[in-house]
């Protein structure tokens, strides 16, 4: 298999992976080589949710745009990352050893706390879009509809290469740790970073606070459990995207 085919099977994967949209029948399953594209998923949920708003922003107000924004969002995914947002809260918040916040983790059901996080975190998404829609020029609402899912997946991959794994047997993420990442493995990254600078000093703002964001969850994660899990990297997923919406959101305004 040429790096062009292999490469391409790699991004396939990666759909399948952490999204609900086709990539064709019999794709090899790809744990380590799907890594890189993450960015490039969420470039692609991105350029559908721009068309989504698009068409949504022509029929209804921009409060009932951001909703149905939302909502396909976590359609898209299939609440692959929402789920994890739950159980991850489930786990961290149960004031339990790591053994046994690990093992909630696993719980199919919701608790309380998982709720809590979900609710919370949708809401605050929710603000964050329509405060982009609102404060925003149409070249900028573009911009961050497109760029802020791809920056939310790649902190995916800052948080596989700064903690181990922390289940002993099988788990979602288990596969992505089977080496160490290297530079490649961060090379698509740069493509939202690319199309920050078209927004300027707000480019900056969202640059500032993905790094500030990632760095703190990681940091968090570290103290409660020392590890990562396939849960903790989906929730660290839904809580950038939700914070790079509301705090750009705001940025617009000044």
């Amino acid at each position: 298999m040429d790096e062009k085919t292999s490469s391409l099977t790699d991004l396939r994967s990666a759909i399948l992976f952490i999204t609900i949209l086709p990539a064709g029948k019999n794709v090899a399953y790809s744990p380590m080589g799907m890594i890189r594209f993450f960015p490039v998923v969420g470039l692609i949920i991105g350029a559908l949710l721009v068309l989504f708003d698009l068409v949504v922003s022509q029929l209804w107000a921009s409060p009932v745009a951001a909703l149905l924004d939302l909502i396909f969002l976590v359609a898209v995914t299939g609440a692959f990352h929402l789920d994890g947002l739950g159980d991850t809260a489930d786990g961290i918040f149960s004031h339990r050893s790591r053994e046994r916040a690990l093992e909630i983790m696993k719980d199919s059901r919701t608790g309380m706390m998982g709720l809590v996080a979900v609710v919370c975190g949708l809401a605050v998404k929710l603000a964050g879009i329509w405060s982009v829609k609102t404060n925003g020029t149409p070249v900028q609402i573009i911009l961050l509809l497109l760029i802020v899912p791809a920056y939310s997946r790649a902190s995916m991959i800052i948080g596989i290469k700064a903690l181990k794994y922390g289940r002993k047997g099988e788990g979602t993420g288990r596969e992505h740790f089977r080496r160490p990442l290297g530079l490649r493995d961060f090379s698509y990254c740069l493509i939202p970073l690319f199309f920050s600078l078209f927004l300027g000093v707000k480019g900056l703002v969202l640059n500032t606070v993905f790094f500030i964001g990632t760095a703190l969850i990681l940091f968090f994660y570290k103290k409660k459990l020392n590890c990562i899990t396939g849960d903790m990297l989906g929730a660290m997923n839904e809580v950038l995207e939700a914070v790079l919406f509301l705090v750009v959101g705001a940025a617009l305004v000044l």
